[in-house]
């Protein structure tokens, strides 16, 4: 137990942030899971919103917030086949070099 004043103030502000803190982690994984359940543009985004704020609180470390969003953002994406993309093709244009070796010719 702390013996001094400072220090039983010290435990008393754990003790909230704490409660505070669990509180805010249990609403954090509740929108994640259901934004996981159900990827939605809206739960994805709930689900974003309360990742980047357990961030700027301190809850989360900057890497894990990163590779949370990510998957969230992969499975937001619609399933589309892949389809391949032809791409135009132009007629290359000559550069100076070419073009005074083919003079020379």
């Amino acid at each position: 137990m702390p013996i001094g004043k400072s220090a039983k103030k010290s435990l008393r502000k754990a003790e909230s942030n704490y409660v505070r803190n669990q509180a805010f982690k249990k609403n954090l994984k509740a929108t994640v899971k259901g934004a996981i359940k159900k990827p939605t543009p809206e739960s994805t985004k709930a689900a974003i919103s309360s990742i980047d704020k357990a961030l700027k609180n301190g809850l989360l470390h900057k890497n894990k917030v990163a590779r949370l969003k990510s998957r969230l953002a992969k499975l937001s994406k619609p399933a589309t086949k892949d389809k391949k993309v032809v791409a135009k093709t132009t007629k290359p244009k000559t550069t100076k070099a070419k073009a005074s070796v083919k003079k020379m010719k």
